[in-house]
């Protein structure tokens, strides 16, 4: 198994346990560059994909959803190998039709601060589906929604991670508008089995297939159980809701139930005790990390 990262959000050490496997290599390379390796299957997940870290670059998160693509798309041509692309529930904007299913095709501002995500990978998958008609590249587009688990980091700027680091910490939890808009979390191990499954499916399955958990939170609802578990006494404080920030998510799965006799395992008290023990690991071993 080959892993490529140019580590703009990720770390080496996430990766670390797996280093002295002699089946892994890491290989830091930007994809935006030209990829010359021999695979047999291509996962896509190069992309930034918290606000805060696409936004930061908005021009590298537009060449990593349209330059990226074309390399890996054409090193899938080449090798004639199948290519999964990481899409995302981004790509329905905020949404007016609910739940999701992958026919609606979204409500997206194309010249907002997020359109970097949303419509770099909206132009991703359209690069996906003509690299398919075009060259007959076996394909399968996923779109994620909200996947959270260890190993995120710290400063993610993603809720679930911003909600931990802030209750473990005694810094008060910041939620943006009134904290009534929803979002669906699906714990990292139900995606990688559902990306598996997606993967060995027939060559005619293609997607685009919505992974997700479509039980439904708010963010204050979120919040709440945050503070629960972690037993942390963090008052809760209001932001302005930040431009086009979708107010519902949630995503119809049955097409992923269909195809991949999938739904997911770990529902959210499970995966948020999971993901608030890695970070109380972090805070024991690194405690300047959260300050």
């Amino acid at each position: 198994m080959l892993c490529v990262d140019n580590y703009f959000t990720g770390r080496r050490k996430n990766i670390a346990h797996l280093l002295d496997n002699p089946a892994f290599e890491a290989l830091r390379h930007d994809v935006t560059l030209p990829l010359f390796v021999e695979v047999d299957a291509i996962f896509n997940f190069a992309c930034p994909a918290s606000p805060i870290h696409y936004q930061r670059d908005p021009v590298a998160t537009t060449k990593a959803n349209v330059h990226g693509v074309i390399n890996m798309l054409g090193l899938a041509k080449r090798l004639k190998c199948p290519i999964l692309q990481a899409s995302t529930s981004e790509i329905y904007g905020d949404p007016i039709v609910h739940p999701q299913p992958e026919s609606y095709w979204g409500n997206v501002n194309p010249i907002g601060p997020r359109a970097c995500y949303d419509e770099g990978k909206r132009c991703a998958e359209t690069l996906f589906f003509d690299y398919h008609r075009q060259f007959s590249v076996p394909i399968k587009v996923m779109r994620i929604f909200n996947t959270y688990g260890p190993r995120m980091h710290p400063n993610d700027g993603r809720v679930v991670s911003n909600f931990i680091v802030q209750a473990l910490g005694g810094e008060a939890i910041t939620l943006y508008g009134d904290g009534l808009q929803t979002r669906s979390f699906c714990y990292v191990d139900d995606l990688i089995e559902a990306t598996m499954r997606f993967m060995v499916t027939p060559v005619e399955e293609t997607g685009p297939i919505n992974v997700g958990n479509p039980v439904e939170f708010t963010i204050i609802s979120l919040a709440a159980e945050i503070l629960r578990l972690t037993k942390s006494k963090s008052k809760l404080v209001f932001e302005p809701l930040p431009q086009d920030d979708p107010m519902q998510r949630k995503p119809d799965i049955s097409k992923a139930n269909a195809v991949l006799d999938w739904v997911p395992d770990i529902q959210l008290d499970e995966g948020l005790r999971k993901t608030i023990a890695y970070f109380e690991m972090l805070l024991q071993d690194s405690p300047t990390m959260f300050s």
